[in-house]
């Protein structure tokens, strides 16, 4: 029940981040010769998802209770 705990803890911290990169460093959209264009796309359906379920990942991991 540890290593489920920790796994679900693990996952939610990296999903929320990599979902927090996503939204806001801006990603390289065309690179030719001199010209160089990049986007930043914000905060787009799926990287909501993948920050609410890094959250209830997070949450379910630190809120599980001991089997008795």
């Amino acid at each position: 029940m540890k290593v489920l705990r920790l796994v679900l803890v693990i996952v939610g911290i990296v999903l929320i981040a990599f979902g927090l990169y996503n939204a806001f460093v801006p990603q390289e959209v065309l690179d030719v010769g001199p010209l160089e264009v990049s986007a930043k796309e914000g905060l787009s359906s799926q990287t909501i998802a993948m920050i609410a379920i890094g959250v209830i990942a997070l949450l379910a991991g630190a809120f599980m209770k001991p089997r008795t």
